[in-house]
């Protein structure tokens, strides 16, 4: 069954014609990935099909009773709403049945009649069909996978910061029960634990998933189509990313060369038509003219192939300093506390020449603080970090500051490195500043100018190590991409903080994983160290099932004529198994306390035991 069905669509920003007649097709469970650069009209698309926005012509039809959920924009919730109360703006009908059900129990305290039950008992079955018994369980599962903790959710909404309020507009839309999502980044703000949950997510949601992404590793892990939108149309790729990656060089070779092809067949016949009228004219030979017309009219009417447009490759590389040393950086018991937190405990670690470091970790756990002191922007509350005595470094910073944010991109290269304005723009132009882009004022700049800006002056210099924080954050893939080739030539020691996976899992031979004020090294790849933990968590399950199974019951004599009585028993010992069983998890819930990953995976084996002992105990009365 289809989910959405988009033909011909067409729409305008005044002159600016966005959607060129993009058709394409959604069926029911699909995930599919929206590319396109910025600006082509994925958010647009998303409006449209939300019912947000209107278009000029063409046709957008959804089945009737489809229920969509709009990861876009942040709504407006009243002064006083927590973010409990946002969260539970996502069982408004729930609610509403419910107050019913609290009114009848009022009104039937006091007088009871006969009709009030059975309106009551109506009203209940609706709120029990609805999944209204569950709510808590189903916002606790939700709460636990984004890192909403008790605390923040008794936060007043409108205090939190931009990350947080997405995160918990994401919890909201996770929470109704829609038929189709529509998320615009959502792995926006997301921490790597957050956003594999996220993943699982989303493949056990049985709807259809639309989703717009820059992180790649997400979009691998979750889409089976991609529809890219390339110049107000649609391009569909069946399967993940990678293939998308693969299949559209392949089709760009395909176009480049019958585009070829076609030119050198045109420009033989045009020659030949031109050597025909030139022999016609010197031996007046009508009849050849109409032979070269005819060869001109043969042009006109031949199929002409697009030249395919593929942006061009920047090939600019860092100027590298040697560096003859072993160690690079060196941290000795360093610690940091900020309001009583620490977040860094009695660090050691050495950071060695040519390695390639990814500093991991839940937000707000101290991975920045630590690469600040490292190059000596903050102190640390203990201990010592010191570089190699002839290191040059090169910071990239998430949030990327210039010293005179009002001078043009031009004038910040011209006055920053002394040069002409000539070299200036010279220089400028290999980082895709060309024309009237110069002249724009850096704080006008996107995220991604500014870091193709910061860039541009940071491989003037001679460094030996690179310090990268956050460095692919809110860029598009084109620019990720860009920032991945000029790493890749880089032959020094870095060292970085990202939550991008397909950065990490291209550039880190070393794992520092960060957690409580702790850091645990492992050396091998991002993949490596996500299986190696993975293994653990799978041991640690099973040594903790054994632990704590109960004690086989003893079997009692049966008679094997008994048959009935023989399956009763053997359900009750395993009524009798998974209630203690059960219990135990509960138990376990209450003292995981804040290891959120923990929590998620005792909350959804209680949940499977539950069902399990439900069609047990239908069993047993059978």
């Amino acid at each position: 069954m289809i989910s959405f069905s988009i033909n011909e669509l067409n729409k305008y920003y005044g002159a600016n014609h966005v959607l060129k007649g993009l058709s394409f097709e959604i069926f029911d469970g699909e995930k599919v990935g929206l590319l396109g650069k910025n600006g082509a009209g994925k958010s647009t698309l998303f409006k449209i099909l939300a019912g947000l926005e209107i278009y000029e012509s063409g046709c957008v039809s959804i089945p009737e009773g489809v229920k969509v959920g709009v990861l876009d924009q942040i709504p407006v919730y009243p002064e006083h709403y927590t973010v409990i109360d946002v969260l539970m703006t996502a069982f408004e009908k729930h609610l509403s049945l419910k107050q019913q059900m609290n009114k009848l129990e009022h009104e039937m305290a006091v007088h009871f009649e006969e009709k009030m039950m059975k309106r009551y008992g109506e009203i209940q079955t609706s709120f029990e069909t609805m999944g209204g018994y569950t709510i808590d369980s189903e916002i606790a599962k939700i709460c636990n996978g984004l890192q909403i903790d008790s605390d923040m959710q008794q936060r007043e909404f409108k205090l939190l910061s931009g990350g947080e309020k997405t995160r918990v507009n994401l919890g909201r839309i996770l929470l109704q029960n829609t038929n189709v999502l529509l998320l615009d980044e959502p792995t926006n703000h997301l921490d790597i634990v957050s956003t594999e949950w996220i993943e699982k997510f989303l493949k056990l949601y049985k709807g259809t998933v639309i989703v717009i992404s820059h992180d790649r590793y997400f979009l691998d892990n979750v889409v089976t189509r991609i529809v890219e939108i390339v110049d107000g149309q649609a391009e569909l790729y069946q399967g993940s990313y990678s293939y998308y990656a693969v299949e559209k060089e392949e089709r760009y070779i395909q176009q480049m060369n019958q585009y070829q092809q076609e030119q050198k067949k045109i420009q033989q016949l045009e020659l030949a038509a031109k050597r025909m009228h030139e022999w016609a004219k010197n031996a007046d030979n009508a009849a050849m003219h109409r032979r070269a017309f005819s060869i001109e009219k043969r042009i006109e009417r031949m199929d002409n192939t697009d030249k395919p447009f593929k942006e061009k490759a920047m090939t600019v590389t860092f100027n590298q300093e040697s560096f003859s040393g072993k160690e690079i950086a060196v941290f000795k018991d360093i610690s940091k506390a900020y309001d009583g937190n620490r977040v860094l405990d009695h660090i050691n670690v050495t950071l060695y020449k040519g390695d390639r470091i990814a500093l991991l970790g839940k937000n707000g756990c101290g991975k920045t603080t630590l690469l600040r002191i490292v190059i000596g922007e903050e102190l640390p509350d203990t201990g010592m970090a010191k570089l190699g005595d002839s290191i040059k470094y090169a910071l990239l910073q998430q949030n990327i500051v210039f010293e005179k944010p009002e001078r043009t991109v031009l004038d910040t290269i011209r006055y920053d490195l002394e040069i002409s304005d000539s070299a200036a723009r010279n220089m400028l132009a290999a980082y895709k500043f060309k024309g009237n882009d110069v002249f724009k004022k850096v704080e006008a700049l996107s995220g991604g100018e500014r870091t193709r800006l910061s860039l541009c002056l940071l491989m003037q210099k001679d460094v030996n190590m690179l310090i990268l924080d956050e460095p692919t954050n809110h860029l598009d893939i084109a620019s990720r991409e860009w920032i991945e080739e000029c790493v890749t030539g880089f032959e020094g020691t870095i060292l970085f903080v990202s939550h991008d996976r397909y950065f990490i899992s291209r550039f880190a031979d070393k794992i520092w994983e960060l957690e409580d004020g702790k850091i645990n090294v492992f050396n091998g790849s991002y993949e490596e160290h996500r299986e190696s933990k993975e293994k653990a968590i799978r041991a640690n399950e099973e040594k903790a099932v054994v632990k704590n199974k109960p004690k086989a019951q003893i079997k009692q004599p049966i008679d094997h004529t008994q048959r009935n009585e023989k399956q009763k028993l053997k359900l009750e010992a395993e009524i009798s198994d998974l209630e203690a069983g059960i219990k135990l998890i509960e138990t376990d819930i209450e003292q995981t306390g804040s290891d959120y990953v923990r929590l998620q995976q005792l909350i959804e084996q209680k949940e499977e035991m539950e069902a399990k002992l439900e069609r047990l105990y239908e069993k047993w009365l059978d």
